[in-house]
């Protein structure tokens, strides 16, 4: 995606044209990214929030609160799998010609013709392709919060978000105080 980017700002720039199908490519590679990184944040528990309520319960309370969180991830992510599923499979269905409108089809994909256009070659990549990001991203983030809620069942896991401060301090790093880590303005070295 950068490598695209980077090399149409040097053709905008420097040759004074673009490469007409890279800021599609570019916003479909973000897409995936985006709803491929959000599953894989879940399973390495990367994503931020909030836990201020959370961490004055006593752990029982607080492992009930985690698995209600699990549960309201789980339903808005099977609700995004069912909205992704029903936008994606006109594409790969009934509306399998659609293409998208800048990308050109890749040579090795071309068998993907003789399936499903009856033969006839695309010339732009068919729109089912880049789509799929939508309902396998949701698939897997509803997988992997399934796997977070067992985990938490099974107590291999105590919340769904980041590590802290004091868990760092908690497993034996020193905080780096900030303030008198500052050298001395009159002090020389």
């Amino acid at each position: 995606m950068t490598l695209v980017t980077f090399a149409n700002v040097i053709a905008r720039y420097v040759f004074n044209d673009n490469i007409l199908w890279a800021l599609e490519t570019t916003v479909f590679l973000f897409a995936w990214l985006v709803l491929l990184g959000a599953s894989y944040c879940v399973k390495i528990t990367a994503h931020l929030g909030v836990d201020a309520v959370i961490g004055l319960a006593s752990p029982p309370v607080r492992r009930i609160l985690v698995l209600t969180s699990v549960v309201c991830c789980l339903a808005f992510s099977i609700l995004l799998l069912i909205g992704a599923w029903q936008y994606w499979s006109p594409f790969f269905g009934r509306q399998v010609w659609y293409e998208v409108n800048d990308i050109p089809m890749p040579a090795f994909l071309q068998f993907l013709s003789d399936w499903l256009n009856e033969g006839e070659r695309y010339e732009k990549m068919p729109r089912f392709i880049p789509y799929f990001a939508l309902p396998l991203g949701m698939a897997l983030l509803t997988f992997r919060f399934l796997q977070a809620g067992w985990r938490v069942l099974k107590g291999e896991q105590e919340t769904l978000i980041a590590a802290h401060e004091t868990d760092i301090d908690s497993a034996g790093v020193a905080p780096v105080d900030r303030i008198t880590d500052l050298p001395d303005p009159g002090e020389r070295r």
